[in-house]
């Protein structure tokens, strides 16, 4: 029997397929054709260039976050204007860790959302993918309902190029930000670049007030800024109190005082962040669930 003849391969097209594959990874991801059209919260996922839903946001009651009163009322007054479909500012929650800066968002959401019939939806933006900003609000544009863009943690450090594109989304670019797009990010840095870094800019720059300005330009596009500042003794054990009482904590006020000083003197720290582990472990202690 005669053998069958093999059929010839052009030359190089094994190299030409790997680098169509290599190519077909390194596209950016389509944009849906439509957004979910229910839920109130998700994750931007720009791999897939789709939204994923959180069925449930971990959220406080927003009476519970005690000793940021006035950053409370301010926050939820801009997120209001904005659900109203009125003008209001990109909000920075910048400061101390553990202040309740993520929690406040997530309560303002939720309480702005109440008895609410066109719901605020929740979009939250992991900090490495900032760079895909514009491609998540060319999805979002034409959509109807309102959107608040959410970033936790946020800060850029040398050599870190991304933060451009969050100017251009904020208030720059061809396009700027959609009306029906506003952008709240949590930072422990007012200028969300590290300290030693602006230093470092000014001593070794040739032009040193320019290289500092295009640093730290970038907190200047949240036209809202709220800090949050290490609390007292006082605020501390107004915190631990406020969770006891809401939660129905079967303790005595002076062994709940004690307790929490204690526990605060173990960590080292005072704050809200605490004051909530603090409740975790004497919950557990007493037996009841929270």
């Amino acid at each position: 029997m005669k053998k069958r003849a093999k059929t010839a391969r052009p030359a190089g097209a094994g190299l030409a397929d790997r680098i169509a594959d290599a190519l077909e990874r390194l596209a950016p991801a389509p944009i849906p054709a439509a957004l979910p059209a229910r839920g109130t919260a998700f994750v931007w996922e720009p791999q897939l260039g789709t939204l994923t839903l959180v069925s449930h946001v971990s959220s406080v009651d927003i009476a519970l976050l005690k000793a940021i009163e006035n950053q409370r009322e301010t926050l939820e007054a801009n997120t209001r204007r904005f659900a109203d479909g009125l003008p209001a500012n990109n909000a920075l929650l910048w400061g101390a860790r553990g202040m309740g800066k993520s929690s406040l968002v997530k309560a303002v959401h939720a309480k702005i959302n109440a008895g609410r019939k066109a719901p605020l939806i929740l979009i939250e933006v992991h900090r490495e993918d900032i760079s895909s900003l514009p491609q998540l609000l060319r999805l979002l544009r034409n959509d109807k309902r309102s959107f608040l863009l959410f970033c936790d943690d946020l800060s850029f450090d040398k050599d870190d190029t991304s933060y451009k594109s969050l100017k251009a989304a904020l208030e720059g670019g061809i396009e700027g930000r959609p009306n029906n797009v506003l952008f709240y990010a949590t930072s422990n840095r007012r200028h969300l670049m590290p300290r030693d870094l602006v230093d470092n800019e000014r001593a070794t720059a040739i032009n040193p007030g320019e290289a500092v300005e295009e640093k730290v330009s970038l907190s200047d596009r949240f036209g809202l800024w709220l800090g949050f500042h290490n609390c007292s003794q006082d605020d501390y054990l107004a915190m631990v109190e406020s969770y006891a009482g809401h939660f129905a904590l079967r303790i005595k006020p002076e062994e709940l005082r004690a307790k929490a000083l204690t526990w605060a003197m173990g960590r080292g720290a005072r704050s809200g962040r605490v004051a909530w582990q603090f409740i975790q472990d004497l919950a557990g202690e007493l037996g009841q669930s929270i």
